[in-house]
C-alpha cells in the first residue's frame, strides 16, 4: 500500500492544511516511508510476546486518602481583588 498524491491532498484537505507542490511530494515521501517502517513491523514474529502495559516495574504508589483542614469560603475570599457573594470576580475573556 502506498500513499498518493491525490491521498495526501485529501488528508491536507480533511485537515484543513495547505500545502505547495514541494510540499505536498515531501509529505508523500514521508508518509510513504511510515507505512514502509509499519509493513516492517508486521513481519516481527510475536508469538508468546505478551502485551506491555507499562514500562516501569513499579506499580502505582498511592498516598493514604486522609481529610483535611481545607480553606472556608470566606477565607479564600479575603484577600480577592474583586468579589461577589461567595464567588471570585474575575474580567470577561470571551466575547461571545
Amino acid at each position: 500500500m502506498s500513499v498518493t498524491i491525490k491521498d495526501v491532498e485529501k488528508i491536507a484537505q480533511l485537515a484543513k492544511l495547505k500545502f505547495n507542490e514541494k510540499e505536498t511530494v515531501k509529505l508523500q515521501s514521508d508518509l510513504n516511508s511510515i507505512l514502509g517502517y509499519i509493513e516492517q513491523l508486521n513481519e516481527l514474529d510475536l508469538d508468546g510476546v505478551e502485551p506491555l502495559e507499562n514500562i516501569n516495574e513499579t506499580s502505582n504508589v498511592l498516598r493514604k486518602d486522609e481529610a483535611e483542614k481545607w480553606l472556608t469560603t470566606e477565607e479564600a475570599l479575603k484577600n480577592a481583588p474583586s468579589k461577589t457573594g461567595k464567588f471570585f470576580k474575575v474580567p470577561k475573556v470571551i466575547d461571545k
